[in-house]
């Protein structure tokens, strides 16, 4: 199937990448940290945790769905990834052409976002990148208008592509397919997830409120399912780092999965006293998760306890309040 996405699939774009001045493409490496899998993680996890009815009838639902589509985004992501096995641009294994005018700080930063390892189709970056984005602005339905949500998601969706392509760790064509897997996931997601706008047939009294309709449960369990389907591939194939993103993606969607039925769904926003220390304690384990890697068990079980923690967290004030009742 490798045959499919060839080796050498540029069309020019990164002759275009080369000729441009320095300073764009600094900026476009910074502008690539939009999609960073622990900015965008972050993000969701700040709007879960804190969006109030202002943005959506059901605060906690949308954010728990946007977190699971993006899931399943980066499930696909892997698949692909581990079932086509193609290269990136030659650019991207260095060595790094920095800029001799940066600082030695920055010139560590710049060389670290224009070098990267693994396969190149699809981009993680612009597939993630289109999902998170356009996800957050279908879920929080109340803020701005439906006109203003999207444009923004799509200039920040493509914004991350083309960095991706400036910076040449990815071709045209990955940054292309990754839009339209994040895209063609965060829909398919919100069907699994019931959202009545996407299910045109269905009948729903929420119809004007429609993300109390909203339960990512089945969303994270299809992200473990697809995550399982690239572990199986990587093993097969010998593709030793994707076999760490898929183990990652199956902890991810199961430990949403469990999450969420610890929570009601209808929780206020969480306190800033218990989101920081939690925070802190999910960060701890995702970082674990990556450094302790050559372990795939180790990596598994530190990821699903940090995922269960982000999503279950909403339900955690209520139980620290019914415990100091019960000991008062």
């Amino acid at each position: 199937m490798t045959g499919l996405v060839a080796a050498e699939r540029g069309i020019g774009e990164i002759a275009i990448a080369d000729a441009l001045p320095e300073f764009v493409v600094v900026v476009f490496a910074a502008v690539t940290h939009l999609a960073d899998p622990w900015f965008l993680f972050g993000l969701l996890a700040v709007g879960y945790w804190f969006a109030s009815d202002r943005f959506a009838a059901a605060p906690r639902r949308a954010g728990a769905t946007a977190i699971a589509a993006v899931t399943c985004a980066y499930a696909a992501t892997a698949l692909g990834k581990a079932w086509f096995a193609v290269p990136r641009p030659p650019g991207a294994v260095g060595p790094a052409d920095v800029p001799t005018w940066l600082p030695g700080l920055l010139s560590a930063w710049y060389e670290a976002q224009v070098l990267s390892d693994g396969f190149g189709f699809p981009s993680g970056h612009a597939t993630g990148g289109a999902a998170a984005y356009l996800a957050l602005a279908l879920v929080y339905d109340r803020a701005w208008t439906v006109r203003r949500r999207l444009l923004a998601a799509v200039a920040l969706a493509l914004a991350v592509a083309a960095s991706r392509v400036v910076i040449e760790v990815h071709y045209l064509v990955d940054v292309l397919a990754g839009l339209a897997v994040g895209s063609g996931v965060v829909l398919g997601a919100l069907w699994l997830a019931g959202d009545p706008r996407i299910r045109r047939s269905a009948v729903s009294e929420s119809a004007g409120d429609p993300t109390r309709s909203l339960d990512p449960t089945l969303p994270f369990l299809l992200a473990a399912v697809v995550s399982t389907g690239a572990l199986a591939v990587a093993v097969a194939n010998g593709h030793t780092g994707e076999v760490v993103e898929a183990g990652i993606g199956i902890a991810t969607g199961a430990g949403g999965a469990i999450g969420w039925r610890l929570v009601d769904a209808d929780e206020p926003a969480v306190p800033v006293r218990i989101a920081v220390p939690a925070l802190a304690v999910a960060g701890g384990l995702w970082v674990g998760a990556y450094a302790l890697s050559g372990s795939v068990w180790v990596t598994l079980a530190a990821t699903t306890a940090a995922v269960v923690a982000v999503v279950a967290l909403p339900a955690l004030p209520e139980r620290i309040e019914a415990l100091s009742s019960a000991r008062s």
